[in-house]
């Protein structure tokens, strides 16, 4: 068959994942925090009662004024109306499998698990703290941290005071744990 016949695929039929977003490892969880999740939960609700509705306002106008072909309100207006349905599809599927973790109910306030703020000394004694979060939410500007990056596998149970190795790009490092805190949930 002759390739001028032939449908390419755009990619944006089964492309629901954001490309900066990494996958959640098989046979696990989607842990969130809760303001992890009300954060996902109003994105999607402004895409689905304000920006897709406008959109489709446009896209419905542009349409209406003829040829399609070179009517760029009507061409950017269906790739945005994609972005926005992709966006959608990702945002539902990541909230259903969501598993919501609230730190207060946290027992073992001493050691660290998802949800901890730690603050820990490396190996030339420089103090940092980071927040074990969900993979939705990693913000290193402010210090989140998934809890399947290196640095929170490492440091997952453990306490004040321990020293546990974290191995880096540059090789092994000890780090030791400062302090363990559970910050409230942002209401």
């Amino acid at each position: 068959m002759n390739k001028a016949f032939v449908k390419e695929d755009s990619g944006d039929d089964d492309d629901d994942l954001d490309a900066g977003t990494p996958e959640i490892p098989a046979g696990t969880k989607n842990y969130i925090t809760p303001t992890g999740y009300r954060r996902l939960k109003d994105e999607l609700l402004d895409l689905l009662d304000n920006q897709r509705p406008e959109v489709v306002k446009i896209v419905s106008w542009a349409a209406s004024n003829g040829d399609r072909s070179e009517n760029g309100d009507y061409i950017y207006g269906k790739r945005r109306l994609r972005e926005i349905d992709r966006r959608i599809r990702f945002l539902t599927r990541r909230l259903d499998n969501a598993e919501v973790v609230d730190t207060r109910r946290q027992e073992n306030v001493d050691q660290v698990f998802f949800g901890a703020e730690v603050t820990y000394a490396d190996g030339k004694g420089n103090e940092h703290t980071i927040m074990i979060v969900g993979i939705d939410e990693v913000d290193l500007d402010r210090g989140h941290v998934s809890w399947i990056s290196p640095m929170a596998r490492a440091i997952t149970k453990a306490k004040v005071g321990d020293t546990v190795p974290l191995r880096t790009p540059a090789g092994l490092e000890q780090i030791e744990i400062l302090d363990v805190r559970y910050p409230p949930s942002e209401g």
